[in-house]
Formats: C-alpha cells, sequence, structure tokens
C-alpha cells in the first residue's frame, strides 16, 4: 500500500469535473437564484413518475446532482482512485459503458420496481447522486481486483480486501432498503450495482460499442461478399455466352487459368 495518487487523466478527470462543476453550479445558483435552483433540480432528479410521463433525461441528470460537499468529496475521491485502476486497464471507452450503464440501467429498474409499492415504495419518490454509478464502479473492482487491499477509513492503518469492502458496503445499502430511510435511494445504488455486475458478466471484454461495431462490420462484409459473388456469377454466365469460360472461387474471387494448371507439387521455382 502507497499513498501515492492515481493518474487524473482520461474519461475519470472529465466525470470529476463534471460533477464537481455541476455541484458548484447549483451551489452558486441557489445562493444568487434559490427558486430557480430549486425549480432546475426539480427537473433534474430521479423521479418514477416523471420519468413514466416521458421525462427520460432524469436517468442520466439525476447522477450529477450531489448534494452536500461530504458526499460529492467522497464520491469524487471513489471516482477518482476506483475508476483509475479500471480505465489503465480496459481503457476509458470501457469505463465510461460501465459508469453509463450503472446509471441508466439502476435508475431504469429502480423506477419499474418504484411501481410494486413494496416496502413502502412509489412512483413519486426521489434520488441524486452519483452513487449508482460508483457501485458499478466497485462492483468491477470487487469482481476484477477482488485481493486488491484498500485503506476505507483514512486515516486509520488498516486494510481490507476489496472484495470484502464492496460486500459491507452492499449490506449496508441492503439494510438501509429493508429497514427505513431513504428506500428509493438505496434501491437505486442497488439496482446501480446490479447494472454493473450483468454489464461485466455480458458485455464484450472491449465493450459494448468495440462489440456492436464488429458486429456491424461483420454484417456489412457478409454483404459485400454476397454482393460480389452475385457479380461472379453473372460474369461467368455473360463470358460463356461469348464462347469464353471463367472460373471464380465460393467466395467470388477470379480463378487465373495459369495459376490453376501449375502443379503444386512442382518445386522448380525454389532455390
Amino acid at each position: 500500500m502507497t499513498m501515492t495518487f492515481p493518474p487524473f487523466s482520461g474519461v475519470v478527470r472529465r466525470l470529476v469535473l463534471i460533477n464537481v462543476g455541476v455541484f458548484f453550479a447549483m451551489l452558486v445558483l441557489g445562493v444568487v437564484a434559490r427558486n430557480m435552483a430549486a425549480t432546475l433540480e426539480g427537473y433534474l432528479v430521479l423521479q418514477p413518475y416523471a420519468v413514466a410521463h416521458g421525462e427520460v433525461w432524469r436517468l442520466v441528470t439525476y447522477s450529477f446532482l450531489n448534494l452536500g460537499l461530504t458526499g460529492t468529496l467522497f464520491g469524487c475521491l471513489t471516482l477518482w482512485f476506483c475508476g483509475s485502476i479500471l480505465e489503465s486497464s480496459y481503457g476509458g471507452r470501457w469505463l465510461a459503458e460501465l459508469y453509463l450503464v450503472a446509471t441508466i440501467g439502476g435508475a431504469a429498474l429502480a423506477t419499474a420496481l418504484s411501481y410494486t409499492h413494496v416496502l413502502g415504495l412509489g412512483p413519486s419518490n426521489e434520488s441524486v447522486g452519483m452513487w449508482p454509478a460508483l457501485f458499478g464502479i466497485l462492483i468491477a473492482i470487487a469482481v476484477r481486483f477482488g485481493d486488491l487491499e484498500f485503506m476505507p477509513l483514512f486515516p486509520l492503518r488498516f486494510t481490507i480486501r476489496a472484495k470484502y469492502m464492496v460486500a459491507i458496503y452492499i449490506l449496508i445499502y441492503l439494510a438501509l432498503l429493508l429497514g427505513g430511510g431513504d428506500r428509493f435511494g438505496a434501491l437505486t445504488v442497488l439496482a446501480g450495482t446490479l447494472c454493473g455486475w450483468l454489464y461485466l458478466k455480458f458485455a464484450p471484454r472491449r465493450g459494448l460499442g468495440f462489440g456492436l461495431s464488429e458486429q456491424f462490420y461483420g454484417v456489412r462484409n457478409a454483404w459485400y461478399r454476397a454482393k460480389r459473388k452475385r457479380a461472379a456469377k453473372k460474369f461467368e454466365v455473360y463470358m460463356g455466352k461469348q464462347g469464353r469460360q471463367v472460373k471464380f472461387d465460393d467466395q467470388g474471387r477470379y480463378i487465373d487459368p495459369e495459376e490453376e494448371r501449375k502443379d503444386p507439387n512442382d518445386r522448380k521455382w525454389m532455390n
């Protein structure tokens, strides 16, 4: 264990700066125009009823509304330290996808579950904060770097493995969900954790964007191959009508008659 700070760059830096920027912007707006700040916040928080009636931007914007200096500070530090580990190992695009999947997926799942009215939940509940996305990152740390040791309560000098630390955090939010308090907020965090785990389980190793691009280019190349084979077939028929015979292979590539007549066992051309 060392106290060196990880690199502050890439997607991690952009996400931290966005969260800090939004926090201070809302703070200043609350001082200058309190009513406007309250109105704007009302349009950005996660509220299941509003989402169900078309205000789908809330599935993203709630994650950048961080209330309280302490929560914002610890959230950004967690994003910096844990996000840097994942970004250095899997790349910035992979980390950005994980962050968004946990953010949007957790919000959508919590929104759907709120309509079941279990545990006193309801569509009028509200939630804000980056912690659903951060728990998506934390579950990735627990799964991929479970034996990595963290110091969870600085400056107390003791360490704990990542998989145990994340398990404790999950149990705390599960207790909040079952025992009372901010149940919808706890549900959103747990849903974000689940969505992060599902991303790790089923997404391609290099990310959804890379996997989709591979599928797209695979379909495109298959279409080009089929088009080339059809053109080769038409050309064979046309040349046959002209009294000449040409051949193509099963991929639509032209077969040179001279090359076809060569003996594959002939080694005269070799020194």
